[in-house]
Formats: structure tokens, sequence, C-alpha cells
């Protein structure tokens, strides 16, 4: 069983600057929701940007972490979307 306190420590680890949300969205350590901000998602696609948080995971994706709901943004879509309080 996965924590979501790990994957935001992994996540964040990986990517400088980043703030990661995580919850377990099933309460069974394997099914996730995150949203995850980076300055390095600036000028990237969002494909690019989920690849760079699947990166991070490493092979943990589809082992111990079966599912990652994701919604990322730049430092600019954060603050729009009043993230920076949480």
């Amino acid at each position: 069983m996965f924590q979501a306190s790990e994957i935001k420590r992994l996540i964040e680890a990986s990517l400088p600057g980043s703030v990661a949300h995580i919850v377990d969205d099933a309460g069974d350590g394997e099914h996730f929701q995150g949203e995850v901000m980076s300055p390095s998602f600036s000028g990237i696609s969002l494909v690019k940007q989920h690849q760079a948080v699947y990166a991070a995971l490493g092979a943990r994706m589809g082992r111990e972490i079966h599912a990652l709901a994701l919604k990322t943004y730049t430092p600019d879509a954060w603050r729009t979307a009043g993230k920076e309080q949480k």
C-alpha cells in the first residue's frame, strides 16, 4: 500500500520548485488524484507535463501506484486557479 505523502515527496524532490497535492482517492493505497504545479511546466505541452510527473514516480507507476488522475499547472495557471492558498 502506497502513501499519498510519499507520492508528494517524490514529485517535489524530482521537480524543483514544484508543489504537489495528492489524495488517496479510493482509500486503497493504489488509486490517487493529484494536482501538481511546477515552473518547469512553462512552455511545454500538457502531455510533457504529465510525462514529467510520471517520470518522477518511475517504476512505481503501474506497480505500487495503479492510477493517478492528474492535473498539472504552470505557476501562472496555478495562481489564476486560486491554488496558491492550498
